[in-house]
């Protein structure tokens, strides 16, 4: 282990005894006391010298080495300490792409911030490279959302979409003004391409055309028509349901974003249990959605400006990544939405509906009568719990 201080917290001394790690109240940490030469030795954290060197000097400041130990398992237990050599045969793999890695520096400081172990942001980061993900749509939001995964990390981004560029599907970081009149399809891998900053390992020694089909780790629904993100159309999401894929909805209707939900298959609410949850709401929604569906001309454009577009392409691919990373993001049970021009964020519950033959409320039903849990404290229709349902879902990934 090579411990080195996070380099993303920026360190500030309170007083002579207190040090503040970090700026933003969501990361900032506050250690204290600590005594002139302990921090004299917190600059020799910087990841060039293993725990022995460490040990001799702080013997030639003073300091024992039970308490450079001390300092270093307490620094790592606070989150605060990273290793330069950690995360893995991956991540030496990837620190062996110099080039790769100065383009991702700024995506491993981040996860350095989320990942509190020592080297399990390095980890993280690694990983991204052997993931696969489907991105459904090459409009304004799902080119530029595919380009920021690529631009992560991911190490396989696949657009589909039929049709050919419209002048309105062009946006900055996604379709250029040139690719107008071209395949929908063709032209977004072509844009999202030069967004990766590396090529995808390949498995195996093999080509990507002789792969076996490993499936996805996730796929993101982003159609160019905002009303099947706002009212996805629950017979399209059978197959992932079927085979367990997780997916997420995301897209801009009549000038209004959408992000979620973040369907995991048996665990979470899926586009079926959203259509039924509305119909007991609102009987005449049926009603509405076959107009909605059957009614639009060919020649409209929709409403999704440039900024909104690209609010929802950010938004949706964090929550991508997150999920992608190992963690559990609030789109999942629920949708995000923000309209123009105010764009105040906020969440909608999407509960699992006991009719939906996608199981969830069945599944979840079962798992808390096996517990310990009193009937009173059962609710099929409850939000999912993340501590459960991280685990599960990061070894799907």
């Amino acid at each position: 282990m090579h411990p080195m201080v996070k380099p993303a917290l920026r360190r500030a001394w309170r007083d002579l005894n207190t040090v503040q790690f970090g700026v933003a109240p969501a990361h900032a940490m506050v250690l204290g006391p600590m005594d002139t030469a302990t921090g004299s030795f917190l600059t020799l954290l910087d990841g060039t010298r293993g725990i022995p060197l460490l040990r001799d000097e702080g013997r030639r400041m003073g300091l024992p080495d039970r308490h450079v130990d001390g300092l270093v398992e307490r620094l790592a237990r606070a989150g605060l300490l990273d290793d330069a050599t950690g995360g893995g045969p991956a991540a030496d793999a990837l620190r062996a792409k110099k080039a790769v890695l100065d383009r991702l520096r700024p995506d491993l400081a981040s996860l350095s911030l989320v990942a509190p172990a020592p080297g399990d942001g390095m980890r993280r980061l690694a990983a991204r490279r052997s993931l696969r993900v489907q991105v459904r749509g090459a409009g304004r939001v799902g080119v530029v959302l595919a380009s920021a995964l690529a631009g992560a990390g991911v190490g396989h981004v696949d657009v589909r979409d039929g049709g050919c560029v419209e002048p309105w599907d062009v946006a900055p970081g996604g379709l250029p003004a040139d690719s107008i009149g071209e395949r929908r399809e063709e032209a977004a891998r072509r844009a999202v391409r030069p967004a990766a900053p590396d090529r995808p390992p390949r498995r195996g020694g093999q080509s990507p055309s002789e792969e076996a089909d490993p499936g996805f780790s996730l796929v993101i629904i982003a159609p160019r028509d905002g009303l099947a993100a706002h009212a996805p159309e629950p017979t399209a999401a059978e197959p992932l349901i079927a085979s367990g894929t997780p997916h997420l909805y995301a897209g801009v209707v009549e000038g209004t974003g959408i992000v979620g939900p973040l369907v995991l298959p048996g665990d979470t609410a899926c586009a079926g249990c959203l259509d039924r949850g509305r119909s007991d709401r609102d009987p005449t929604w049926p009603r509405l959605l076959a107009q909605w569906r059957s009614g639009r001309q060919p020649d409209q454009v929709p409403a999704c400006d440039l900024t909104l577009s690209a609010t929802v392409a950010g938004l949706a691919a964090g929550h991508a990544l997150a999920f992608l990373d190992g963690e559990l993001p609030s789109s999942a049970g629920a949708r995000w939405e923000a309209s123009v021009p105010g764009f105040s964020w906020h969440a909608r519950p999407v509960w699992p509906h006991p009719a939906c033959p996608c199981g969830t409320v069945e599944k979840a039903k079962g798992e808390q009568t096996s517990g310990d849990e009193s009937p009173q404290e059962t609710m099929a229709g409850q939000q999912p719990d993340a501590a459960r349902l991280s685990g599960t879902w990061r070894a799907h990934v």
